[in-house]
């Protein structure tokens, strides 16, 4: 669905633009035309506030500054299951779209019982010196909450999160599942590490003082302006080609309606991430610290399981599966798994659903 150009002309983006998950990418677009999108008055709003939808019913089981703790029980006993949902532009529905399209339903099909997801809230004004270790110490609230070890699967940019929290509070967590995740960022280049690489970090820190401390995600969805083609939603999706039944529709407009949703970062979250994990690379480095304590990735021996995508734009696959090498996990106990798709299609793809979910369903199925 095309959306119409409200500040001129922007350099055309390209086929699925970084944006939709690689916001560091932002900048990408000048600095000056990125300040004065973000000075712009905003787009009118439709009447009340629209909410994004979940596919699954489930109750909020836990209120934070931070995420609301979304609680998809569906059996008795066993080691819960946290789906740690990427802090990103759009918004956690990405782990439960649709039926068909839903990492939870899949999961709860595979014979996963207790599942709860974090929904990370938009950042308000007050909330815009929140740092990384804001999100990790709610984190462990959510996990405590759920009665450790739990089971971590991360998606995107919550998966290096889940990876830093495991390394954390290795007692808390039992099995580790990294999705698309950007963990070690010089093993490979995608175009937002590229981008990210480029782009001095006062331009970052201009941008988000021009926002008065905030990323948001409205305004980068202005920068962007056209972002959207019309077979994205049919590709990310994974809909048959040539199927235009109302099922069809309903989904690439469900999409659309999903990609327009933001979410706000707060600034201090947002530059701690482009320095510290892009530009840095301080993760895989072995010297990001989390709560007081620098993260060993050595340290760590938790069973993995490590889905990747063979065309990503965001997270180049490398990035991901270079996990493999810099965690003390014993070979045998890490699994890789590489689908035939671009990014969102590994938490949204109907056919991704099919195959790889699945099998990590059964995967945190077995004993310790």
């Amino acid at each position: 669905m095309a959306k119409k150009q409200q500040h001129g002309e922007m350099p055309k983006a390209p086929e699925f633009p970084a944006s939709l998950f690689a916001w560091p990418a932002l900048l990408a677009a000048s600095v000056g035309e990125a300040i004065a999108a973000s000075l712009a008055a905003p787009r009118a709003k439709p009447a009340g506030e629209r909410r994004p939808a979940w596919a699954t019913p489930h109750r909020v089981r836990l209120e934070l500054a931070t995420m609301q703790l979304r609680d998809f029980f569906a059996g008795e006993g066993g080691v819960a299951t946290l789906v740690c949902a990427p802090f990103a532009l759009h918004g956690a529905t990405i782990a439960d779209f649709a039926r068909g399209h839903s990492v939870v339903e899949a999961l709860r099909e595979g014979g996963v019982g207790r599942i709860d997801v974090t929904d990370w809230r938009s950042a308000g004004p007050q909330m815009r010196f929140l740092s990384i270790d804001n999100y990790l110490a709610d984190l462990n609230v959510a996990v405590d909450e759920l009665g450790p070890p739990v089971d971590l699967v991360g998606l995107c940019q919550g998966g290096w999160m889940a990876l830093a929290f495991a390394a954390r509070f290795p007692h808390k967590v039992r099995r580790l599942v990294l999705a698309g995740a950007p963990v070690d960022i010089a093993a490979g280049q995608s175009n937002l590490s590229r981008m990210t690489l480029q782009v001095p970090l006062a331009a970052f820190e201009e941008f988000v003082a021009s926002q008065d401390g905030r990323v948001l995600g409205e305004r980068v969805l202005q920068i962007w302006g056209t972002a959207l083609i019309a077979d994205d939603a049919r590709r990310v999706l994974q809909l048959p080609p040539g199927d235009d039944s109302p099922r069809v529709q309903d989904m690439r407009a469900r999409f659309e309606e999903w990609y327009d949703l933001t979410v706000d970062l707060p600034g201090a979250y947002y530059l701690q991430v482009v320095s510290w994990l892009f530009k840095e690379n301080r993760l895989a480095a072995g010297n990001f610290v989390a709560l007081g304590r620098r993260i060993d990735l050595s340290a760590l021996r938790h069973p993995i399981f490590l889905l990747g995508a063979a065309d990503d734009e965001i997270v180049a696959p490398e990035q991901l599966f270079a996990t493999a090498y810099r965690v003390g996990t014993p070979r045998q106990y890490i699994e890789t798994a590489t689908e035939p798709c671009g990014h969102l299609s590994l938490f949204l793809g109907a056919e991704t659903m099919k195959r790889s979910w699945p099998r990590i369903a059964r995967w945190l199925g077995e004993a310790a």
